[in-house]
């Protein structure tokens, strides 16, 4: 036990009733608390500052440098996130400078913001983390154009202003090196929180698809099973990056490598949860009448309250006991099956296969989930290594830059469309009132996001928040005319936003509208910047809303054919890694762990996509009752792939070991066929029309159980293969 948990359990002992400690407990395991912790530092440190100091005029642009460098952090240990701040530093000052020296020359200015912001954002083709920093940047520009442009005209001095924000910029870098310092396993521990919550959902789902009920939709439940697999696959991208750069070049060791076993634990459940060892429908039929599947659905509802139970002791830094409620779940699923087997007319040998196939499935994870230390291993050699997405040269950095230079990829088109759009607000801010209309490029920018749907839902919550923000300002200036009292509200103001920004945007926007009300309130009258900013929102949301229907807009149609052929093209790279190690032995190395990853990012990016186009105007959802019966198989056939992962194992009779190879390449090379149809937009011969594929998965003659069970689940692959084939000509035709 961890003396932090040993505290905790003190605390517990000693004060056993206090709600206190426990709202106090759950606030600072909460994932937003750390954040909120240091901007409530780096605002009481300025405000404290320009008290004492009597500079109320530098709060504002040192406070707005705090916020653009809050934005612009990653999850990074301390050293990278030094070399990220200083990056940041000198991307903040480039642009604060610039933008001082340029903003009396208009055609210059207007060109230079034109070009940088087109640059700044194929700059984050590079990685998520240099996409945060050009965000941020864009930030502080707009940033640095208010606080110029305040009562009394622009400082007499060109450097004073940049200076302050970068100032503001750096003491939050320091507080968040410091920070990040002495506490360098919390953002593992709550990215590790987010997956096992994501993973509980996922079983919740998996679970409903065991009801032993007639009559329900099995391609609804596909459906919402793919959504939430799509929180999974985020949920494990996101943790795996944190982990790379807590590991390094370095071999893991103390807490880096207890965690690191734990998302591989996870990695393991997912493709568990995601085997799908018979059709679902069929099995209600089958077991009707018994209570095997009953037994099933509650297994799988306990295992995903253990997952929470794991999320939750990551997030408050305790140890969990065991489920004995499972544990006897388990059992009774493993006499439940015994109890068929044993019946003087037992079921077919391919239902009792996939039953016992999956109570091995069910007590792995369970075996998973009650293990303290998952998948220990003495060396760190290739199966417990991660693949580093990060460029590993300038070249390779250029190389990803340029490989989006064309007009057919999404980031080219929204770098295009918002240099556009804030050329066109800067224009026509000085149509329209020259003084106070920076407000317009602010909305812009953070109203035109890369896809539709995002961007409509955050044009109706811009506006949305900013209405109650300045009710909420104006009401505040009412009841505190003095500023003085007012100071406190500014701080917890700021705090508010960042706490609600990842969730609810319309509360984080009310909140910062509040901060610029009652900030600008310090300096001059707060009431004058109600009406501009208003206006500015609605005139900045409409620049944005034009921009995304005219301007190469990203409809999602245009690159589904292209997503649709690689999810079959990753399921056939994930078969031939499966297939592979039933012919060598299982291997959890770093090729099968990339092919079953990109399987299942492609699955996630499927689902994502047909999420939007159900979002788009009218007459872009055509045919989405076709998309959504292809994400069903799609999810299907990926389910049909984990099982044979699961399962992986030598097989040790040549001739049936044989037959899953020849079996296995000729799916595969079905898969391909598949996914060239798709991209080409060209009809795929019926596949049962191949005489070849079907007799190579006939277990006759097969007398190895491993085998039998391979070549039932490639069976059932062909049988999405042909679905996916009949759903892609409809979606063709339609």
């Amino acid at each position: 036990m961890t003396l932090c948990a040993k505290q905790h359990r003190m605390l517990d002992r000693m004060l056993p009733s206090s709600p206190l400690i426990h709202y106090w407990r759950r606030l600072h395991g909460s994932s937003r608390y750390a954040e909120c912790a240091r901007v409530l530092l780096a605002f009481s440190g300025i405000m404290v500052y320009g008290l004492l100091g009597g500079s109320s005029a530098a709060v504002i642009p040192a406070m707005l440098g705090v916020i653009a460098c809050a934005l612009a952090e990653t999850e990074d240990r301390w050293r990278s996130r030094l070399t990220t701040l200083l990056l940041t530093l000198v991307c903040f000052a480039t642009a604060a400078f610039a933008i001082e020296w340029l903003l009396p020359y208009p055609l210059l200015f207007a060109a230079g913001l034109l070009l940088t912001t087109f640059a700044l954002v194929m700059l984050g083709a590079i990685s998520g983390r240099y996409a945060t920093i050009a965000g941020a940047t864009l930030l502080l520009a707009v940033y640095t154009m208010i606080v110029t442009d305040q009562p009394g005209g622009p400082p007499r001095d060109p450097v004073h202003e940049p200076l302050l924000l970068l100032a503001g910029a750096a003491w939050y870098g320091v507080l968040s090196l410091l920070w990040s310092a002495l506490s360098p396993q919390r953002a593992v521990r709550h990215a590790l929180a987010r997956l096992f919550d994501a993973l509980a959902d996922y079983l919740d789902g998996k679970a409903a698809l065991f009801a032993p009920v007639r009559g329900i939709d099995q391609d609804a439940l596909q459906l919402a099973l793919a959504m939430r697999n799509e929180q999974v696959v985020d949920a494990l991208n996101d943790a795996r990056l944190i982990l790379i750069d807590r590991i390094g070049t370095r071999r893991p060791r103390g807490a880096t490598a207890m965690r690191l076993q734990l998302y591989f634990m996870a990695q393991d459940i997912h493709e568990r949860v995601s085997s799908s060892h018979y059709p679902y429908g069929e099995l209600t039929e089958a077991f009707f009448h018994s209570d095997v599947l009953f037994r099933c659905e509650r297994l799988l509802r306990l295992e995903a309250r253990n997952c929470r139970q794991r999320a939750e002791a990551l997030r408050l830094h305790m140890t969990i006991e065991g489920n004995s409620d499972a544990r006897a779940a388990l059992d009774d699923v493993r006499a439940s099956i015994a109890a068929l087997s044993a019946q003087p007319h037992p079921p077919a040998a391919p239902l009792l296969r996939s039953l016992e196939a999956l109570l091995r499935n069910m007590t792995a994870i369970q075996a998973q989930l009650e293990n303290e230390a998952p998948l220990a291993t003495t060396a760190y050699g290739e199966e417990r290594a991660l693949q580093d997405p990060t460029p590993q040269s300038l070249g390779e950095a250029w190389a990803r830059i340029r490989i989006q230079l064309t007009p057919s990829s999404v980031r080219f088109r929204h770098a295009l469309r918002l240099a556009i759009a804030l050329t066109a607000a800067y224009g026509v801010l000085h149509l329209i009132h020259p003084r106070n209309g920076y407000w317009i490029l602010m909305t812009t920018l953070l109203v035109c996001q890369p896809g539709y749907d995002a961007a409509r839902k955050r044009m109706l919550e811009r506006v949305a928040g900013t209405v109650l923000g300045l009710v909420l300002g104006w009401a505040t200036l009412r009841l505190l005319p003095l500023s003085s009292w007012q100071i406190p509200l500014i701080v917890v103001s700021g705090v508010v936003f960042f706490a609600a920004r990842l969730r609810q945007y319309p509360l984080a926007t009310a909140a910062i509208t509040v901060f610029v009300m009652l900030s600008f309130n310090q300096v001059g009258n707060g009431y004058d910047v109600m009406w501009p900013r208003l206006l500015d929102t609605l005139i900045g949301t409409s620049i944005a809303a034009l921009a995304i229907h005219f301007i190469l807009p990203d409809w999602q149609g245009r690159q589904l054919s292209q997503v649709l052929s690689d999810t079959a093209r990753n399921d056939a790279r994930y078969l031939d890694q499966i297939i592979a190690q039933y012919a060598s032995g299982k291997r959890d190395d770093l090729d099968y762990r990339i092919a079953r990853r990109d399987a299942h990012n492609a699955n996630a990016t499927l689902s994502g996509v047909l999420a939007n186009m159900l979002r788009e105007p009218g007459p872009r959802r055509q045919g989405h009752e076709a998309l959504l019966r292809f994400l069903a198989a799609a999810h299907s056939l990926l389910g049909h792939l984990s099982t044979l992962g699961v399962h992986r194992q030598l097989i040790g009779p040549a001739l049936a070991r044989d037959a899953v190879v020849h079996a296995g390449a000729l799916m595969a090379n079905t898969l391909e066929r598949l996914a060239d149809a798709l991209v080409n937009n060209t009809p795929l011969a019926p596949i049962a029309d191949d005489t070849a594929l079907p007799a190579a998965i006939a277990t006759d003659g097969i007398d190895d159980e491993t085998a039998r069970l391979v070549l039932d689940q490639l069976a059932l692959v062909l049988g999405q293969c042909d679905r996916l084939a009949a759903v892609a000509d409809a979606i063709r035709a339609g």
